[in-house]
């Protein structure tokens, strides 16, 4: 396979609260792919969640598709892996005080620790982190 990038798409009702809430939490756009519809956010140099409004996401939906509210319906989990429990317990702060939810309570495995939050939209973060030698098979 030479799949080398993910680009995830969101629909999001208020595309500057939303682009106001990731930068809160320290992430940046690219700005080549940023309009009044779309916002590239960059979450790594090889991850990218694509906040697009409801009208530009339905262009790319199939026929008869409706957008859910994700409030209302899970359809995705977003797992983010983190350096160490600090910093997935940083970004959970962060995204709280932006204005996200936390929908449950820290899991703590001993090789592997997480947290999440619900952005404005309603879509889910997990925020992890594992411990290296667990990781690698």
């Amino acid at each position: 396979m030479t799949n080398k990038m993910i680009f995830l798409n969101l629909p999001v009702r208020d595309l500057a609260r939303s682009m106001s809430f990731f930068r809160a939490l320290g992430y940046t756009f690219n700005e080549k792919f940023t309009d009044d519809s779309a916002a590239c956010l960059v979450i790594s140099e090889t991850i990218y969640a694509m906040l697009l409004t409801h009208e530009k996401f339905q262009g790319f939906m199939p026929q008869g598709n409706q957008i859910v509210d994700a409030f209302q319906s899970t359809q995705a989990l977003i797992a983010l892996s983190c350096t160490d429990r600090d910093e997935v317990n940083a970004l959970v702060a962060k995204a709280v005080a932006a204005g996200g939810r936390i929908y449950n309570e820290p899991q703590d495995h001993g090789f592997m620790y997480g947290h999440g939050f619900q952005d404005p939209d309603g879509h889910v973060w997990e925020v992890f982190w594992m411990d290296p030698a667990m990781a690698q098979g």
